[in-house]
């Protein structure tokens, strides 16, 4: 049964009333309180009816949420638990909430294992000691794509917190072509992960071109006062990232019109899981080849998708992509001749 914001409130408000030993409630009482609390916390004005009170009480004395409050009436008027010690937070959960809890937490041990914060572990251990859970008596039945030898993860959490609380950060970075380390101070403003790899998309101080740093070419981070921070006021970067397979994107970059032509054996699994959020299909010829409409940003990650389709993908349009597709290929196929050595860089 699904349960609305304002109703779980409405539950709470009640429950705190109920279970306070050194008073009894009439109905007239529960209301005023319920709608005292849904003005101070939510703004609502109209507050809530006889009738919606009522049904709350009912419902909480049902076994429809798992609650079974014993609520009783007093005398015909006052309403009280007639267990002082009841409280719905303390009411077990109910065999197939249990069963979520546990598939959440299953979900939450994958992520712990990609250690996303530092406090999820301490979380699921509280979660599996509340809800009895025999971890070794299970069987996993969801695995996530994860690598734990991925360097930088343990940058997530103090960008995130500087994130969270609009604070600079001095970090020493040392790109791979970078021969030594250098320190700079960013603004940080989005944390973005892609294919398993975490980025930070910042500005550097005293300039207005947003950069991305990889998290695994971090060496250090110290924080900075909150004074100096300098807020993200351009587009959001939902939309910012919308045409962009990756995180390599200027802010001067535009989408362009990618047309792809891909085999039947491989058409299936493109039209099923699409290259991009945009991928429109063009046509089907009468060999179950397919034409595909992307509109992205032209950039690394895009010619590493197209590339690693191998040869069931052919760039059609724009020119400027074709060609640099081809001379990957061209590369790779020099790199495989017979007559190539290890010395031979394909140049």
């Amino acid at each position: 049964m699904a349960i609305n914001k304002l109703a779980l409130m409405r539950y709470k408000i009640i429950d705190n009333c109920l279970k306070q030993k050194h008073r009894k409630w009439t109905l007239e009482e529960l209301i005023t309180k319920v709608s005292d609390a849904l003005y101070e916390f939510e703004g609502i004005h109209d507050g809530v009816s006889k009738r919606t009170i009522q049904g709350d009480i009912q419902l909480m004395r049902s076994n429809k949420l798992g609650y079974n409050a014993p609520i009783i009436v007093l005398k015909r008027k006052f309403y009280t638990y007639e267990d002082p010690n009841y409280s719905i937070s303390n009411s077990p959960l109910s065999e197939g909430d249990m069963a979520k809890m546990k598939d959440a937490v299953d979900i939450l041990k994958l992520l712990n294992g990609f250690t996303y914060f530092e406090e999820m572990s301490d979380i699921i251990a509280r979660l599996e000691n509340n809800m009895s859970i025999q971890v070794d008596d299970t069987i996993s039945a969801i695995q996530l794509e994860s690598n734990t030898l991925l360097k930088g993860l343990n940058w997530i959490t103090p960008i995130y917190k500087a994130i969270r609380e609009k604070r600079p950060l001095l970090i020493a970075y040392k790109s791979f072509k970078a021969k030594s380390e250098t320190e700079t101070v960013y603004f940080p403003y989005l944390l973005k992960e892609y294919r398993n790899r975490w980025f930070l998309i910042c500005k550097v101080k005293k300039t207005t071109v947003l950069v991305t740093l990889a998290l695994d070419r971090i060496v250090d981070i110290a924080e900075m006062s909150k004074s100096e921070f300098v807020p993200y006021d351009g587009i959001d970067f939902d939309r910012y990232y919308a045409d962009t397979i990756g995180v390599t994107k200027s802010e001067k970059d535009r989408a362009k019109r990618v047309v792809l032509k891909v085999d039947s054996g491989n058409a299936p699994y493109v039209l099923t899981k699409p290259i991009h959020n945009s991928q429109q299909l063009i046509e089907t010829d009468v060999h179950g080849h397919i034409l595909i409409r992307l509109d992205v940003v032209l950039n690394l990650e895009l010619e590493r998708e197209i590339l690693g389709f191998g040869d069931s993908i052919e760039v059609l349009t724009p020119k400027i992509l074709k060609d640099r597709i081809k001379y990957k290929a061209y590369r790779m196929f020099k790199k495989y001749r017979p007559n190539a050595g290890l010395g031979d860089t394909g140049l």
